[in-house]
């Protein structure tokens, strides 16, 4: 039995089986929203980060990795242009897995723990390191709030999202009354102003300066966390979860050159978080049509403590020795996925079990 599945867009499906994986194919790396559902892909991002892309770390020998994400899947990618990848997502895996709060923590409780371990995350060097990596290079997605959504009083905030969810039913271009994607990216780069015009966006540069605000920024749940509002050099602009309007990322992939490579924890795309609840709602085929989505297989999950992945209400229903324990048994087992990963590159295994991407809806949002 595998413990991971491979899903092709056509384009990527022959350069594959031509090829072979190679990391200098690969010109984007993705990462989604999910919270600690990203534990089941740690060992992928600890082989990608330290082994795979080794020797696209520093240096703009190759062409540069290029990274986007939205929420935990930014932080995670983070990680990867840090000056020391591997132990920053060892740093970011230990905090969030042992994390606990009072018996009824608010907004401002989870906001300065994400704080606190973001910070750790980061070190003495990380916001440097990140931001002037010209090798791999960041791009965070997150979202400008507009009207009732700004506010943390919760009446108006639940209004605004109530709103915000009824129009997405509607018609997910209607979302742009409600939020403005964000994307902040490397300074060494000028994204092209057409990639992303399906959706309205605005681009900003990322720094040393603002990085942990943005990086807040994108993992700011509303109802769960506090707004963001103090981003240097858009103090007035209020920021919100990434994953509001780009929850998977149904991103116009196909537009770029090379390769896209997406560990995900599920085999399906939900675009926007919305959409959770809105089940017809399905991904654009056409922008995946250079992707290679790396899932863990049904039987690697049913194989998991619980029969699943992590997920936040794990921190509701499971009392907190045994959901710390059970995040650090899927963080051991996620180095399966790891080695199969490996055995793809350096063997071929698997190549022949390819699947074309389906942006069909997995039965877990």
């Amino acid at each position: 039995m595998s413990d991971i599945r491979l899903f092709a867009g056509p384009k990527a499906l022959e350069h594959l089986q031509s090829n072979g994986l190679r990391p200098a194919d690969v010109s984007w790396l993705a990462g989604a929203s999910g919270g600690p559902k990203w534990f089941v892909l740690y060992g992928i991002d600890r082989y990608l980060a330290g082994e795979f892309f080794v020797d696209r770390q520093k240096t703009t020998k190759q062409t540069p990795l290029r990274m986007i994400g939205s929420s935990a899947g930014a932080w995670r990618l983070a990680c990867y242009a840090h000056s020391g990848p591997v132990a920053a997502l060892q740093r970011l895996a230990d905090r969030y897995s042992r994390q606990t709060y009072s018996e009824r923590p608010d907004i401002h409780e989870i906001s300065r723990e994400a704080r606190l371990m973001l910070d750790y995350m980061l070190g003495d060097s990380g916001a440097v390191d990140i931001t002037g990596n010209p090798a791999r290079r960041l791009y965070v997605i997150t979202d400008r709030a507009k009207g009732w959504v700004q506010s943390d009083n919760r009446l108006k905030l639940n209004a605004g999202l109530l709103l915000a969810a009824i129009s997405n039913m509607a018609d997910r271009r209607l979302l742009g009354y409600f939020f403005e994607r964000h994307v902040f990216h490397n300074e060494m780069d000028v994204p092209d102003p057409d990639w992303l015009s399906e959706y309205p966006t605005q681009y900003r540069v990322i720094t040393a300066k603002n990085v942990r605000e943005v990086l807040m920024a994108t993992g700011s749940i509303p109802q769960v966390m506090e707004r963001v509002t103090n981003m240097p050099g858009n103090a007035d602009t209020v920021y919100r979860d990434g994953g509001i309007t780009d929850y998977h990322l149904d991103l116009p992939f196909n537009q770029q050159r090379g390769l896209v490579l997406y560990p995900h924890f599920y085999a399906g795309i939900v675009p926007g978080w919305f959409d959770k609840f809105a089940a017809w709602r399905r991904a654009n085929p056409r922008h995946f049509d250079n992707v290679l989505l790396i899932s863990p297989s049904l039987d690697f999950v049913r194989s998991l403590p619980y029969g699943k992945i992590p997920d936040r209400n794990d921190f509701k229903y499971m009392p907190t020795d045994k959901r710390i324990d059970y995040w650090h048994r899927v963080l051991g087992e996620s180095e399966r996925l790891a080695q199969e990963l490996r055995d793809l590159v350096n063997n071929g295994k698997g190549i022949e079990s390819i699947q074309p991407i389906t942006t069909r809806r997995s039965g877990h949002v």
